[in-house]
């Protein structure tokens, strides 16, 4: 019995650069899939967010018109659920703590604030409410509460 090894056994021991290669192509697809499903599903919770947003302060812009008679104005605007409003009409039924359960305002999906204006253009009977969505500017993707209601 010879105490070489064997040449054949030693030479498959390893994985060849081609078989790395081709693991290393997979997990590469594999991440991208992922991480392409991951980023619409987080663009979908920045919209479903924005949404459920707006229809809380629609509710809480809502009682404050009940207490006070009128929705804030234009220059006044949301600001008014959390501070009470310094200009005219000084709201004089104003509620301790504000509108909100919390004292701040809060900000879209994508961090900004959401735009106020009364009476509104789309709703000239009361307000208009919207986030001005992904591209921050206005325009096609604003989700606003004149826009039609998801069913979802």
């Amino acid at each position: 019995m010879s105490m070489k090894p064997d040449r054949n056994k030693r030479s498959r021991a390893g994985f060849t650069l081609i078989e790395i290669m081709a693991v290393v192509m997979i997990i590469g697809l594999l991440t991208t899939g992922v991480g392409i499903a991951v980023a619409g599903m987080i663009d979908d919770a920045r919209l479903n967010t924005a949404k459920q947003d707006i229809r809380n302060l629609e509710a809480a812009l809502e009682i404050y018109r009940m207490d006070n008679g009128r929705y804030p104005t234009t220059d006044q605007g949301i600001r008014a659920l959390v501070e009470k409003p310094t200009t005219g009409p000084v709201p004089v039924r104003w509620r301790d703590g504000g509108y909100l359960s919390k004292s701040a305002m809060p900000t879209d999906g994508w961090g900004a604030t959401y735009q106020y204006s009364s009476p509104g253009q789309h709703n000239s009977r009361g307000f208009d409410l919207w986030s001005l969505g992904a591209d921050g500017v206005l325009g096609n993707d604003d989700i606003g509460n004149w826009t039609e209601a998801d069913p979802n």
